[in-house]
């Protein structure tokens, strides 16, 4: 037995001084093929060189095989001139970020990955870059946008539109531009202005409902080849809400209509509120299935807060969650506004369907409240009409400080949120059959 034991502490000892024998022959057969590889240089060339790498260099004398994040060559233009443009385009949203306030928590994100992805050399919005990695991650395969939904879920309340529910036809109407926007495409298409198919032009007018995670989910299914030109614009829309819709409200309406002071209807009690996601849920999985993984994710979020019984998870949901999402798909969005995918036609074609169908999405639900009044019952405030699209709680808070500019007593926050989830529903309505009929 001591002698068995003897052979196998020498056969143990034999084997780790091969081993470590084997490790110093690969380390030394490195070392000198690095030293084959490594050739000395002069001083003065090695400053050379370095100069040569430097950001400065390459946006005045861009290399000419440098390529983009797919992999394509770029024009000198957006290797120089181009970047320069974006990075003062991002400055603009820090400015407005920062300074004015405009949904800072997505534009911050967007435009800091914007500025990232204009930085030379680098590629950092490439394939194997952090912003590349983290666009394919989330939002190539729609994972984002289904998170985000959940936390919006938990942070809805659905009671302001059932204790008045004609106001769900607000969020309806709001889809007009959505569907006003795909008939445009479709004719400036035929019109040989743009060579947008029918699947490229139903995912750019989704922009006009406001809806991020909704855009980018039907530009996965129908037109993943325009899926970052969708992401920037829609969320660019979704930060610009303050900008864009005050004109817009304050023009379809009088002083009178804005001044109008609105009254909540009746209390909803508990039951009801968790009655009302699987209702809408068991609706859209027996009429429309392809809504049903937004729709989904958006009640089983609400689902959750209106137990009562799972408060970790709903605070989760509404805090660390949806905070650490937001973070990745602005970063990721932002990774789009790199020069040579931002200023082409289609994107710029895309913006501008974008901003029609927003602002028409905006008009049509301020309209269909002025309609709504002709009729007998209580009266109701058209600005919260333009809360229809499906910017929460963008679009309703912009519809309370408009009506505080004329009555600092008429607080319209939770009236305007009926029509503003009822525009969440109907945007991944529109979206579930935009889908199943072109897809």
């Amino acid at each position: 037995m001591r002698f068995f034991v003897i052979k196998l502490f020498a056969l143990v000892l034999f084997s780790l001084g091969t081993l470590h024998a084997n490790a110093t022959a690969s380390a030394e057969g490195l070392s000198m093929h690095q030293e084959e590889n490594y050739k000395t240089k002069p001083f003065t060339e090695m400053v050379t060189g370095f100069l040569k790498s430097t950001g400065i260099v390459a946006l005045i004398n861009p290399d000419p095989n440098e390529l983009n994040s797919h992999g394509e060559k770029m024009s000198d233009f957006h290797k120089g001139i181009g970047r320069v443009i974006m990075v003062l385009v991002v400055f603009l949203l820090f400015y407005l970020a920062i300074k004015k306030g405009f949904e800072p928590l997505l534009l911050l994100p967007i435009a800091f990955g914007g500025l990232l992805a204009n930085i030379p050399v680098a590629g950092i919005a490439g394939e194997h870059g952090f912003l590349g990695v983290i666009y394919n991650m989330g939002l190539s395969n729609e994972m984002f946008p289904i998170i985000i939904f959940m936390g919006v879920g938990a942070m809805t309340d659905f009671g302001p539109l059932l204790s008045n529910p004609k106001t769900a036809l607000l969020g309806g109407a709001a889809q007009f531009g959505i569907f006003g926007t795909l008939v445009g495409a479709v004719a400036l298409s035929q019109a040989g202005f743009v060579d947008f198919t029918l699947q490229q032009a139903s995912a750019i007018s989704i922009i006009g409902g406001a809806d991020g995670p909704t855009s980018i989910f039907i530009a996965t299914k129908l037109a993943p080849e325009l899926l970052g030109a969708i992401a920037v614009a829609s969320y660019s829309y979704m930060a610009m809400v303050p900008i864009i819709q005050p004109p817009i409200m304050k023009a379809l309406t009088t002083e009178t209509e804005r001044k109008i002071k609105m009254t909540t209807l009746r209390h909803v009690s508990r039951l009801e509120k968790l009655v009302f996601p699987i209702l809408v849920l068991v609706l859209a999985i027996l009429v429309l299935p392809e809504a049903t993984p937004l729709i989904g994710a958006f009640m089983f979020g609400n689902f959750l807060k209106e137990s009562g019984v799972v408060e970790r998870l709903n605070d989760t949901l509404q805090n660390a969650l949806i905070n650490i999402v937001t973070i990745f798909l602005g970063l990721g969005v932002g990774s789009k506004l790199a020069a040579d995918q931002f200023l082409v036609p289609d994107t710029m074609f895309i913006m501008a369907l974008g901003i029609i169908a927003f602002s028409v999405g905006t008009a049509a639900g301020v309209i269909m409240a002025k309609i709504m009044n002709l009729f007998p019952g209580h009266k109701i405030n058209p600005l919260i009409g333009s809360a229809g699209v499906s910017a929460v709680p963008m679009a309703a808070r912009v519809s309370n400080k408009v009506g505080m500019e004329y009555d600092r007593n008429n607080m319209l926050l939770m009236h305007a949120m009926g029509p503003n989830v009822a525009g969440v529903i109907g945007s991944a309505v529109a979206a579930g059959v935009l889908i199943s009929l072109f897809q």
